[in-house]
């Protein structure tokens, strides 16, 4: 199990070599991901409720709701099902968590390329559709299961969003979906049966089913990229074995007036810490935190 259930050999070594930043579609035919989400299993599990509720949202052009289709705390699949007939998108969450198979190709893809993932499924009924305009944080892997699913693109208007900074709904103008709708998309993209794109974070999305006969079912990988910003965390994480970076910060040391002097300490002694790692040694450290760690971080 690898990227290549998600790609064909070309893409694969496009993501692997030069990480693109720029949409990408690829054929990739049909590989044992198909099996494990398609159409129909997606379809026994909303009839069976038998899906985490904190990894199920409903979504209809608009806000997702986590609690419509809820009967004492549980997945109601009655519930989920009139939603679902009422042309309700629905999401299901992190696969990675509850399924099997998912858990083994997203460890798999991790240990290929050192990024943590997760993995999500979105049914949209035809002419309808879920989310609006948005972009993320992380490289998107959308693997198209079943029918056709329209991609508005525009380029990121803002350069390498990360984690909180840069997140869409926390930078969000009222504005915005006026102004790219009145420009248009710099990209439109029909994503066939078969087919994958790749979707660089940053890039504003509007996807839907609006214009098509029959359902959509796709599967969104999301593969948060690492950044120097995460290699300089796992350095300064052993900072914690020095006692000198243990010790109390007095209340009087954090006044303003003589804050700025205790930074500079605090950046030399770190300086100086970091200096004398083996970096071989912390190679070999950072390697196994890539690919072992639970949460999605970049």
């Amino acid at each position: 199990m690898s990227l290549r259930l998600l790609l064909p050999p070309e893409g694969v070594a496009d993501l692997l070599a030069t990480w693109p930043d720029e949409p990408r579609v690829y054929e990739r035919g049909r590989t044992e991901v198909d099996e494990a989400m398609s159409l129909d299993v997606f379809t026994e599990l909303i009839d069976t409720g038998c899906v985490p509720p904190d990894e199920v949202a409903v979504v209809k052009a608009g806000p997702a709701s986590r609690t419509a289709f809820l009967t004492n705390g549980r997945t109601d699949p009655a519930k989920l099902r009139r939603l679902a007939d009422q042309g309700y998108t629905i999401r299901l969450g992190n696969m990675q968590r509850w399924l099997p198979f998912f858990r083994r190709l997203s460890q798999s893809i991790k240990e290929e390329t050192g990024y943590s993932n997760y993995a999500s499924a979105f049914l949209t009924p035809e002419g309808e559709q879920g989310l609006l305009h948005h972009w993320d944080q992380q490289m998107g892997v959308i693997v198209q299961v079943a029918g056709t699913k329209t991609w508005q693109l525009w380029k990121p208007p803002i350069e390498a969003p990360m984690r909180e900074w840069g997140e869409s709904f926390r930078v969000w103008r009222e504005d915005f979906i006026p102004e790219w709708e009145a420009a248009g998309p710099d990209l439109t993209i029909e994503l066939n049966t078969g087919q994958t794109l790749l979707l660089p974070r940053g890039w504003v999305h509007n996807p839907h089913a609006l214009h098509h006969d029959e359902p959509s079912l796709h599967l969104t990988f999301a593969i948060k990229e690492r950044t120097p910003l995460w290699l300089a965390e796992q350095l300064l994480a052993r900072a914690i074995e020095q006692p000198e970076f243990r010790r109390v910060v007095l209340p009087g040391e954090l006044e303003e007036s003589v804050l700025a002097d205790q930074l500079s300490e605090t950046t030399r002694a770190l300086v100086a810490f970091l200096t004398e790692l083996d970096m071989k040694a912390m190679a070999g450290l950072v390697r196994k935190a890539a690919v072992t760690d639970l949460e999605y971080t970049t």
